[in-house]
C-alpha cells in the first residue's frame, strides 16, 4: 500500500437525513449543506428513466455516451472527440490526476476553494502549492503567475468558486492562460456556471485556442441529477485521446445517460431553475447585507458568510429543520440557496437566534455588573 494512503484524512460524507432526522428528533430536515437542486429534475427525466428500464437492463452502456455527447457538441460547437465523460466531476478530478501528476509535481490551487482537488494530488504523492485569494473573493492570478515553475503541472480554477461563490470573466482566464506555460494545465471546473448571471463566464470557447485548458461541467447542480452522477469536460483533441485512456469502459451507466439526455433536452426547466435561484440569492444576499452579515457576492446557488460563533448558529438551524455546511472555515457557514419558502423561514430563524443571543448577552452583562 501506498504510504500516502495511510496518511490521507478521508472525505466524510454527511450522514444520511433519516440519521440525523433521528438524531435530532426532528420531524423535518431538509438539507442546504450540499448546494442540491431543491427543485429536483425535468419531468421528462422520470418518462424517459421508466421507459429505458423496463427494456433494457440487461445491456451494457454505451461506453461513448454518444447521444449526450453529439447533444453537448452541437450546443457549444465542439468537435465531438473533445468530450471525456465520468462519473459525476469526482472521478474527473481523479482521472485528471492520474494523468498529469507524478510524484513531486506540483498542484496549484487558490484556496479556499473544492477540498478533492488536493486530495486527489496527495493521492499522486504531488506538492500542493495554495494561493490565498484576494479580499474581494476573487482568484490573485498574479500571485499565481509569479508562483509557477518548472514542475507545476496542474492548475485548478473553480469558477464560480466553491465555497465563495464568487466568479471569474472569461476574459480574466484568458489573460492568465495565455501567460501559463504550456506544459502546464488550466483546469476550469465550471459545475456551478449555469446559476452565474448571463453564464458569460464560461471558459468553453478557449479550449479551441489553447491546448492546455480543460473545462469541466456537471449535470448535479442546475439540471438537478446530483443522484445519477454525469460529469464531463472538454479538452483539445489531442489531450483528450490521452485522457480516454484512463476511463473504464462503462463508467458512465445507461440510466444516467438517458436522463442526462432528457434533461439536457429540457432547457426550459433548467433556465426557471436558475431564474428562481438567481432570485432567491438576491433576497439571501440583501437580507445579509441589511443585517450587516459578512459575505461574498454570489454567482453560484450558496452564499458563503462570515458569522461569530458560526458553529453555534448552525446547530441552532440544525435543531430546527435547516442542515448546513460547516467546517470549511472558522466563523464561516455556507448555506445553499433553497426554495422561496425555505429561505423565508432560514430568514426568521437568523432573526429569532439574533434576538436570543442579545437577549443572552444582555443578560450575562447584567449579572456581571451585580
Amino acid at each position: 500500500m501506498k504510504k500516502v494512503i495511510t496518511q490521507l484524512k478521508p472525505y466524510v460524507p454527511e450522514k444520511t437525513l433519516s440519521e440525523l432526522k433521528a438524531e435530532k428528533h426532528l420531524s423535518k430536515l431538509v438539507r442546504l449543506s450540499a448546494n442540491e437542486n431543491p427543485y429536483g429534475t425535468s419531468p421528462d427525466v422520470k418518462k424517459a428513466v421508466i421507459d429505458w428500464a423496463y427494456n433494457q437492463s440487461n445491456r451494457y452502456p454505451d461506453s461513448d455516451a454518444t447521444q449526450l455527447r453529439a447533444l453537448i457538441s452541437e450546443k457549444f460547437s465542439l468537435d465531438p472527440q473533445q468530450l471525456v465523460f465520468s462519473v459525476g466531476l469526482d472521478e474527473m478530478i481523479v482521472m485528471l490526476s492520474r494523468v498529469f501528476l507524478e510524484p513531486g509535481d506540483e498542484e496549484m490551487i487558490s484556496t479556499p476553494t473544492f477540498s478533492e482537488y488536493a486530495l486527489h494530488a496527495e493521492i499522486e504523492e504531488a506538492v500542493i502549492k495554495k494561493i490565498p485569494i484576494l479580499k474581494s473573493g476573487q482568484i490573485d492570478f498574479a500571485k499565481m503567475l509569479a508562483s509557477i515553475t518548472q514542475k507545476t503541472k496542474l492548475i485548478w480554477i473553480c469558477n464560480p468558486n466553491n465555497p465563495t461563490g464568487t466568479v471569474e470573466s472569461v476574459a480574466d482566464i484568458e489573460r492568465f492562460v495565455a501567460q501559463v506555460p504550456k506544459e502546464t494545465m488550466v483546469l476550469v471546473d465550471e459545475a456551478y456556471i449555469d446559476f452565474a448571471d448571463g453564464n458569460s463566464a464560461s471558459a468553453m470557447k478557449l479550449t479551441k485556442k489553447y491546448p492546455n485548458i480543460v473545462v469541466m461541467r456537471t449535470f448535479s447542480k442546475a439540471y438537478g441529477l446530483a443522484n445519477f452522477r454525469v460529469g464531463y469536460a472538454v479538452f483539445s483533441k489531442e489531450i483528450a485521446e490521452e485522457v480516454q485512456k484512463t476511463r473504464l469502459p462503462y463508467n458512465v451507466n445507461s440510466v444516467a445517460q438517458v436522463a442526462a439526455v432528457a434533461a439536457f433536452k429540457d432547457q426550459a426547466f433548467v433556465q426557471d431553475v436558475v431564474d428562481k435561484n438567481r432570485q432567491q440569492r438576491q433576497l439571501l444576499q440583501q437580507y445579509f447585507d441589511e443585517n450587516d452579515i459578512f459575505h461574498y457576492p454570489s454567482q453560484a446557488n450558496f452564499i458563503f458568510f462570515k458569522y461569530p460563533q458560526a458553529d453555534d448558529l448552525a446547530e441552532y438551524l440544525l435543531k430546527n429543520g435547516y442542515l448546513i455546511r460547516t467546517g470549511l472555515a472558522q466563523d464561516w457557514l455556507r448555506i445553499t440557496v433553497g426554495t422561496d419558502e425555505d429561505n423565508q423561514n432560514i430568514v426568521s430563524l437568523f432573526d429569532r437566534y439574533r434576538k436570543i443571543k442579545k437577549i443572552i448577552i444582555i443578560k450575562s452583562l447584567s449579572w456581571y455588573k451585580k
